[in-house]
Protein backbone atom coordinates (compact mmCIF):
# COMPACT_ATOMS: atom_id res chain seq x y z
CA UNK A 1 0.00 0.00 0.00
CA UNK A 2 1.15 3.20 -1.28
CA UNK A 3 0.98 4.95 2.29
CA UNK A 4 1.92 8.22 1.03
CA UNK A 5 -0.73 8.75 -1.22
CA UNK A 6 -3.30 7.34 0.83
CA UNK A 7 -2.21 10.56 2.93
CA UNK A 8 -2.43 12.57 0.49
CA UNK A 9 -6.05 11.52 -0.55
CA UNK A 10 -7.00 11.33 3.05
CA UNK A 11 -5.95 14.39 3.79
CA UNK A 12 -7.35 16.54 0.59
CA UNK A 13 -10.63 15.09 1.08
CA UNK A 14 -10.94 16.11 5.08
CA UNK A 15 -9.33 19.25 4.13
CA UNK A 16 -11.47 20.32 1.58
CA UNK A 17 -14.77 18.77 2.73
CA UNK A 18 -14.86 20.07 6.23
CA UNK A 19 -15.25 23.73 5.67
CA UNK A 20 -18.24 22.68 3.19
CA UNK A 21 -21.85 21.36 3.69
CA UNK A 22 -20.63 17.74 2.38
CA UNK A 23 -20.07 16.47 6.00
CA UNK A 24 -16.15 15.55 5.85
CA UNK A 25 -16.67 12.70 8.77
CA UNK A 26 -19.25 11.07 5.35
CA UNK A 27 -16.30 11.67 2.54
CA UNK A 28 -13.46 10.29 5.13
CA UNK A 29 -15.65 7.42 5.43
CA UNK A 30 -16.13 6.41 1.64
CA UNK A 31 -12.51 7.03 0.93
CA UNK A 32 -11.12 5.52 3.99
CA UNK A 33 -13.62 2.24 3.18
CA UNK A 34 -12.41 2.25 -0.60
CA UNK A 35 -8.73 2.81 0.14
CA UNK A 36 -8.42 0.86 3.00
CA UNK A 37 -11.12 -2.13 2.59
CA UNK A 38 -12.53 -1.21 6.27
CA UNK A 39 -16.62 -1.69 7.12
CA UNK A 40 -18.63 1.43 7.69
CA UNK A 41 -18.74 1.30 11.42
CA UNK A 42 -14.57 1.41 11.17
CA UNK A 43 -15.05 3.94 8.66
CA UNK A 44 -16.99 6.40 10.51
CA UNK A 45 -15.18 5.73 13.91
CA UNK A 46 -12.13 6.86 11.69
CA UNK A 47 -13.75 9.83 9.67
CA UNK A 48 -14.63 11.74 12.96
CA UNK A 49 -11.17 11.11 14.66
CA UNK A 50 -9.26 12.23 11.05
CA UNK A 51 -10.05 16.15 12.48
CA UNK A 52 -7.04 16.39 13.33
CA UNK A 53 -5.69 18.54 10.83
CA UNK A 54 -8.56 20.61 10.79
CA UNK A 55 -8.60 21.35 14.21
CA UNK A 56 -5.00 22.39 13.79
CA UNK A 57 -6.05 24.96 10.81
CA UNK A 58 -8.39 26.62 12.98
CA UNK A 59 -6.20 27.07 15.92
CA UNK A 60 -3.55 28.33 13.39
CA UNK A 61 -6.13 31.26 11.68
CA UNK A 62 -8.21 31.64 14.79
CA UNK A 63 -5.60 31.99 16.96
CA UNK A 64 -6.14 35.69 18.38
CA UNK A 65 -9.58 34.90 18.95
CA UNK A 66 -8.71 31.56 21.08
CA UNK A 67 -6.48 33.86 22.92
CA UNK A 68 -9.01 36.49 23.84
CA UNK A 69 -11.08 33.33 25.03
CA UNK A 70 -8.01 32.20 27.26
CA UNK A 71 -8.04 35.75 28.82
CA UNK A 72 -11.95 35.76 29.13
CA UNK A 73 -11.43 32.64 31.11
CA UNK A 74 -8.73 34.52 33.80
CA UNK A 75 -10.67 37.41 34.20
CA UNK A 76 -8.77 39.58 31.91
CA UNK A 77 -10.79 40.15 28.80
CA UNK A 78 -12.82 42.22 27.68
CA UNK A 79 -16.85 42.22 27.38
CA UNK A 80 -16.50 41.04 24.10
CA UNK A 81 -14.05 37.99 24.73
CA UNK A 82 -16.66 37.19 27.77
CA UNK A 83 -19.49 36.82 25.27
CA UNK A 84 -17.28 34.91 22.95
CA UNK A 85 -16.28 32.61 25.70
CA UNK A 86 -20.22 32.15 26.73
CA UNK A 87 -20.63 31.43 23.08
CA UNK A 88 -18.63 28.61 22.95
CA UNK A 89 -19.37 27.09 26.28
CA UNK A 90 -22.78 27.21 25.30
CA UNK A 91 -22.55 26.00 21.81
CA UNK A 92 -19.83 23.30 22.79
CA UNK A 93 -22.18 21.62 26.20
CA UNK A 94 -25.28 21.77 23.87
CA UNK A 95 -22.90 19.84 20.85
CA UNK A 96 -21.99 17.33 23.10
CA UNK A 97 -25.08 16.57 24.97
CA UNK A 98 -26.61 15.66 21.47
CA UNK A 99 -23.67 14.41 19.76
CA UNK A 100 -22.42 11.67 21.98
CA UNK A 101 -25.36 9.64 22.62
CA UNK A 102 -26.34 10.06 18.75
CA UNK A 103 -22.79 8.85 18.09
CA UNK A 104 -23.11 6.03 20.53
CA UNK A 105 -26.51 5.20 18.81
CA UNK A 106 -25.32 5.09 15.53
CA UNK A 107 -21.51 3.98 15.12
CA UNK A 108 -22.63 0.29 14.85
CA UNK A 109 -25.95 0.99 12.56
CA UNK A 110 -24.14 2.84 9.98
CA UNK A 111 -24.70 1.41 6.11
CA UNK A 112 -24.18 2.21 2.88
CA UNK A 113 -27.52 3.25 2.22
CA UNK A 114 -28.15 6.00 4.22
CA UNK A 115 -24.96 7.96 4.34
CA UNK A 116 -25.85 10.59 1.13
CA UNK A 117 -30.26 11.12 2.44
CA UNK A 118 -28.84 13.76 5.10
CA UNK A 119 -26.99 15.69 2.71
CA UNK A 120 -29.46 15.72 0.46
CA UNK A 121 -32.05 16.95 3.04
CA UNK A 122 -29.64 19.75 3.95
CA UNK A 123 -29.25 20.68 0.30
CA UNK A 124 -32.70 21.28 -0.38
CA UNK A 125 -33.56 22.89 3.09
CA UNK A 126 -30.29 25.54 1.95
CA UNK A 127 -32.05 26.05 -1.36
CA UNK A 128 -35.36 26.49 0.31
CA UNK A 129 -33.93 28.96 2.72
CA UNK A 130 -32.57 30.80 -0.85
CA UNK A 131 -36.26 31.04 -2.36
CA UNK A 132 -37.26 32.40 1.01
CA UNK A 133 -33.98 35.15 1.46
CA UNK A 134 -34.94 35.60 -2.43
CA UNK A 135 -38.26 36.39 -2.01
CA UNK A 136 -38.03 38.35 0.87
CA UNK A 137 -34.60 40.34 -0.35
CA UNK A 138 -35.23 43.80 0.62
CA UNK A 139 -36.22 42.89 4.28
CA UNK A 140 -33.94 39.84 4.65
CA UNK A 141 -30.58 41.97 5.98
CA UNK A 142 -28.76 40.16 8.22
CA UNK A 143 -27.14 41.82 11.04
CA UNK A 144 -26.33 40.55 13.56
CA UNK A 145 -23.25 40.11 15.70
CA UNK A 146 -21.91 37.98 18.32
CA UNK A 147 -23.17 40.39 20.98
CA UNK A 148 -27.25 40.47 19.85
CA UNK A 149 -27.19 36.59 20.01
CA UNK A 150 -29.38 35.18 22.89
CA UNK A 151 -28.78 32.65 24.73
CA UNK A 152 -31.69 30.93 23.37
CA UNK A 153 -29.92 30.88 19.97
CA UNK A 154 -26.35 29.92 21.15
CA UNK A 155 -28.29 26.70 22.01
CA UNK A 156 -29.94 26.85 19.00
CA UNK A 157 -26.59 26.80 17.37
CA UNK A 158 -24.94 23.71 19.38
CA UNK A 159 -28.09 22.02 18.86
CA UNK A 160 -27.72 22.21 14.99
CA UNK A 161 -23.81 20.93 15.38
CA UNK A 162 -24.53 18.09 17.65
CA UNK A 163 -27.06 16.79 15.23
CA UNK A 164 -24.01 16.81 12.58
CA UNK A 165 -22.62 13.63 14.98
CA UNK A 166 -25.18 12.00 12.33
CA UNK A 167 -23.65 10.26 9.48
CA UNK A 168 -24.03 12.71 6.27
CA UNK A 169 -25.14 15.49 8.31
CA UNK A 170 -21.99 18.39 7.60
CA UNK A 171 -21.19 20.49 10.69
CA UNK A 172 -20.08 23.25 9.18
CA UNK A 173 -23.78 23.49 6.79
CA UNK A 174 -25.34 22.87 9.84
CA UNK A 175 -24.11 25.36 11.84
CA UNK A 176 -23.44 28.00 9.35
CA UNK A 177 -27.28 27.82 8.17
CA UNK A 178 -28.38 28.01 11.33
CA UNK A 179 -26.45 31.23 12.17
CA UNK A 180 -27.61 32.94 8.65
CA UNK A 181 -30.94 32.22 9.60
CA UNK A 182 -31.26 33.59 12.97
CA UNK A 183 -29.90 37.02 11.47
CA UNK A 184 -26.15 36.90 11.99
CA UNK A 185 -23.92 38.16 9.09
CA UNK A 186 -22.38 35.62 7.05
CA UNK A 187 -19.06 36.47 7.62
CA UNK A 188 -19.59 36.21 11.87
CA UNK A 189 -22.01 33.25 10.79
CA UNK A 190 -18.65 31.78 9.10
CA UNK A 191 -16.22 32.97 11.30
CA UNK A 192 -17.88 31.23 14.85
CA UNK A 193 -19.00 28.29 13.09
CA UNK A 194 -15.14 27.65 12.19
CA UNK A 195 -14.16 28.92 15.77
CA UNK A 196 -17.09 26.24 17.33
CA UNK A 197 -15.71 23.83 15.54
CA UNK A 198 -12.58 23.57 17.82
CA UNK A 199 -13.83 22.46 20.58
CA UNK A 200 -16.58 20.22 19.53
CA UNK A 201 -13.79 18.18 16.73
CA UNK A 202 -11.52 17.87 19.81
CA UNK A 203 -14.84 16.57 21.23
CA UNK A 204 -15.23 14.34 19.15
CA UNK A 205 -11.62 12.83 18.85
CA UNK A 206 -12.58 12.12 22.67
CA UNK A 207 -15.71 10.03 22.57
CA UNK A 208 -13.59 8.38 19.36
CA UNK A 209 -10.84 6.97 21.21
CA UNK A 210 -12.66 6.27 24.32
CA UNK A 211 -15.94 4.33 23.21
CA UNK A 212 -14.56 3.29 19.25
CA UNK A 213 -10.78 2.85 19.67
CA UNK A 214 -10.52 -0.80 18.79
CA UNK A 215 -12.12 1.01 15.21
CA UNK A 216 -9.93 3.82 15.48
CA UNK A 217 -6.58 1.71 15.55
CA UNK A 218 -7.47 -0.62 13.05
CA UNK A 219 -8.04 2.20 10.86
CA UNK A 220 -4.47 4.21 11.79
CA UNK A 221 -2.52 0.64 11.69
CA UNK A 222 -3.46 0.54 7.55
CA UNK A 223 -3.11 3.75 7.12
CA UNK A 224 0.77 4.07 8.98
CA UNK A 225 1.83 6.72 10.87
CA UNK A 226 3.37 7.98 7.68
CA UNK A 227 0.31 8.26 6.15
CA UNK A 228 -1.54 9.60 9.15
CA UNK A 229 1.05 12.42 9.65
CA UNK A 230 0.82 13.06 5.77
CA UNK A 231 -2.66 13.48 5.58
CA UNK A 232 -2.61 15.59 8.74
CA UNK A 233 -0.20 17.66 6.90
CA UNK A 234 -2.35 18.13 3.68
CA UNK A 235 -5.75 18.82 5.23
CA UNK A 236 -3.84 21.56 7.74
CA UNK A 237 -2.94 23.21 4.34
CA UNK A 238 -5.65 22.95 2.44
CA UNK A 239 -8.00 24.04 5.53
CA UNK A 240 -6.30 27.70 5.89
CA UNK A 241 -6.52 28.08 2.59
CA UNK A 242 -10.60 27.53 2.24
CA UNK A 243 -11.47 29.23 5.52
CA UNK A 244 -9.32 32.34 4.04
CA UNK A 245 -11.44 32.26 0.96
CA UNK A 246 -14.49 31.34 2.81
CA UNK A 247 -14.41 34.17 4.83
CA UNK A 248 -13.78 36.49 1.97
CA UNK A 249 -16.26 35.09 0.15
CA UNK A 250 -18.55 36.24 2.82
CA UNK A 251 -17.56 39.07 3.69
CA UNK A 252 -18.81 40.14 0.25
CA UNK A 253 -22.63 39.90 1.30
CA UNK A 254 -23.74 37.96 -1.39
CA UNK A 255 -26.10 35.91 0.84
CA UNK A 256 -28.53 34.15 -1.64
CA UNK A 257 -25.34 33.19 -3.93
CA UNK A 258 -23.95 32.10 -0.80
CA UNK A 259 -26.90 29.70 0.25
CA UNK A 260 -28.06 28.37 -3.09
CA UNK A 261 -24.18 27.21 -3.77
CA UNK A 262 -24.13 25.53 -0.56
CA UNK A 263 -27.38 24.15 -0.87
CA UNK A 264 -26.22 22.69 -4.39
CA UNK A 265 -23.13 21.11 -3.31
CA UNK A 266 -24.60 19.24 -0.32
CA UNK A 267 -27.44 17.74 -3.01
CA UNK A 268 -24.73 16.83 -5.43
CA UNK A 269 -22.64 15.53 -2.66
CA UNK A 270 -25.27 13.45 -1.00
CA UNK A 271 -26.52 11.91 -4.32
CA UNK A 272 -23.02 10.62 -5.42
CA UNK A 273 -22.41 9.32 -1.73
CA UNK A 274 -25.88 7.66 -1.91
CA UNK A 275 -25.01 6.12 -5.78
CA UNK A 276 -21.32 5.20 -4.19
CA UNK A 277 -22.46 3.59 -1.32
CA UNK A 278 -25.44 1.39 -3.08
Amino acid sequence: MNYVLVGIILGLVQGISEWLPISSKTQVLIASTFLLGISFSVAYSFGLFMEVGTILASIIYFRREILKVFKALVGKGTSEDLVLLKFIVTVTVVTGLVGVPLFLFVVNLVTSNVIGLPMIALGLILLADGLVIYISRRRYVPRKGLRELSLREMILVGLAQGLAALPGVSRSGMTTSALILLGVKPEDAFRLSFISLIPAALGAIGVTLIFSKQEVAQALHLVNVTGLLISVVVATGISLVLIDALLKFARSGKVLILVVVLGILAVISGVLSTLVGG
